[in-house]
C-alpha cells in the first residue's frame, strides 16, 4: 500500500484490517498511532528506485498479493506560477511512483494471480485550471492502468479507482480559492475503501477494470 498513512490509503488500510488482511504501508510517515499491526516501510514515493527495493523488501517479508498505490500529491497554480521542482514531483509521485511499486510487484503478483489498484482522480478524466501537474499526473495513472490491464491479462488483475472528492488533509494548505467550496459534499475515505475491498475480493478471471466514485454532486464529473 503505497500512501497508507493518511487519507484513502490509511482508510484502505484500516478496512483491510478489518477484513482479516495484513496490510504493509509504504510511507514517508508512519501510520497513526492505534493502527494496530500494520506493517511500515518508510520510502519517499518520489524515489523510484527506493519505492521499487521498498516493494521488493515488502514481497520478501510479508509476502504480496495485491498492490493499491494511494499515494499522491499536488501543486496549484497557473503552470508559470508553479516552482518547477514542485510540478515535477506531483509527476513524481502520482505517476512515476505508481510505476515503480507496481513493476516491483509484478514478478510476487503474477506467481500469486494477485491484484493491483491503482489510485487515478476524477481529474484523470476532466481537466481544471491551476491543476496542470496533478490532471497530467493522473491522466497519466488512468492510461498506464488500461495498458497495464491489457498488457497483463489473465495474469494479474488491475482495476483503476477513480475518485471524486473526499474529506482528507489533502486541501489544508492550499491557497483558499483552490480548496473545496464551503458546504461542498465530499465523501469520506472510508466509503471509498470499500470499493477498493470489492476489487481486491473479486474472484480469478473476475475484472473491475474501472470505478468512478464521487459524491452524488461531485463537481468534477461527468
Amino acid at each position: 500500500m503505497s500512501g497508507g498513512a493518511s487519507g484513502l490509503g490509511a482508510a484502505v488500510v484500516a478496512a483491510v484490517q478489518r477484513a482479516g488482511g495484513t496490510a504493509v504501508c509504504l510511507d514517508r510517515n508512519p501510520p497513526a498511532a492505534g493502527s494496530g499491526s500494520v506493517r511500515f516501510i518508510e520510502v519517499d514515493l518520489a524515489d523510484t528506485r527506493g519505492a521499487e527495493e521498498a516493494v521488493r523488501r515488502a514481497a520478501s517479508e510479508h509476502g504480496l498479493d495485491a498492490v493499491v498505490t494511494c499515494a499522491g500529491t499536488d501543486a496549484v497554480g497557473e503552470l508559470d506560477e508553479v516552482d518547477g521542482p514542485a510540478w515535477e514531483r506531483v509527476v513524481l509521485v502520482n505517476l512515476l511512483g505508481t510505476v515503480a511499486v507496481v513493476r516491483a510487484a509484478l514478478p510476487t503478483l503474477r506467481e500469486r494471480r494477485g491484484r493491483v489498484v491503482t489510485v487515478a482522480s476524477t481529474l484523470g478524466l476532466r481537466a481544471l485550471p491551476g491543476a496542470t501537474a496533478y490532471c497530467a499526473s493522473k491522466f497519466g495513472v488512468v492510461g498506464f492502468s488500461r495498458a497495464l490491464a491489457v498488457e497483463q491479462a489473465g495474469r494479474i488483475g488491475v482495476t483503476t479507482l477513480i475518485p471524486g472528492g473526499m474529506r482528507t488533509h489533502f486541501f489544508d494548505d492550499r491557497p483558499e480559492s483552490y480548496k473545496p467550496a464551503a458546504g461542498q459534499a465530499l465523501n469520506d475515505p472510508a466509503d471509498v475503501a470499500q470499493a477498493v475491498l470489492f476489487a481486491l475480493r473479486q474472484p480469478p478471471g473476475v475484472e473491475v477494470r474501472e470505478l468512478v466514485i464521487t459524491p452524488a454532486v461531485e463537481p468534477s464529473w461527468p
